[in-house]
């Protein structure tokens, strides 16, 4: 399938160019509250917070598509901003073979961190990377507060492809619907504005997303 791999190991092991390995076992794709935009962009918006943040761009021919991205409330979209950077920066750290990018430590903290630095370095051993282009789409949001939200998305990988990194080598597997996936993420705000993601769990083939 594409952008994953089982790799030979008493668990299978699925790679996933999109990010967490903490995947769930039911579909969880509903947060009330929830605001559909309709626009398409390959970036986010500009912060309007002054954070320095850390300058993320793919390369090796990789590139982030986020779908209806923006609802026009200014609070919900810097929510939303935040949550799109967070996937853009595990891509990021997956395609640099590196646990410990500005972007993943910045983004991240807490649980959602750890996990994320534990599946960067499941890439790095497996000698993997990944190329091609990955949708976001479909984002639901929920404030739970001033300073706390909880943010549902979906991801199409059926355009992007694993990747040896020694020999470089592209997988193109035929798509499934194991190409979909659900993320269900929760981001709190810093002082300095940012909405860290600090926990989340995804589940692969969602029938909410598949298309």
């Amino acid at each position: 399938m594409s952008v994953a791999v089982a790799l030979a190991a008493s668990t299978a092991l699925l790679l996933t160019a999109c990010g967490s390995s903490d995947a769930g076992s039911e579909d969880n794709d509903k947060i009330a509250g929830s605001d559909d935009g309709s626009q398409r962009s390959t970036s986010s918006p500009s912060p309007s917070d002054s954070a320095e943040r850390p300058d993320i761009k793919l390369t090796g021919g990789v590139e982030d598509v986020f779908e209806s991205w923006e609802t026009g409330n200014v609070t919900k979209d810097a929510v939303l901003a935040d949550a799109a950077r967070a996937q853009t920066a595990i891509n990021d750290a997956i395609l640099k073979g590196k646990t410990d990018t500005p972007g993943l430590t910045f983004y991240y903290q807490g649980e959602a961190l750890t996990t994320s630095v534990k599946w960067v370095q499941k890439w790095v051993d497996a000698g993997l990377t990944y190329t091609g282009t990955t949708r976001y789409y479909n984002p639901k949001i929920e404030l739970f507060n001033g300073t706390s939200a909880g943010v549902s998305f979906c991801a199409d990988e059926t355009k992007a492809y694993n990747k040896e990194r020694k020999s470089g080598k592209v997988d193109r597997s035929p798509a499934s619907d194991d190409s979909y996936v659900l993320y269900n993420t929760r981001l709190e705000k810093t002082t300095q504005g940012v909405w860290q993601t600090t926990s989340g769990m995804s589940v692969r083939g969602s029938k909410g997303c598949v298309q």
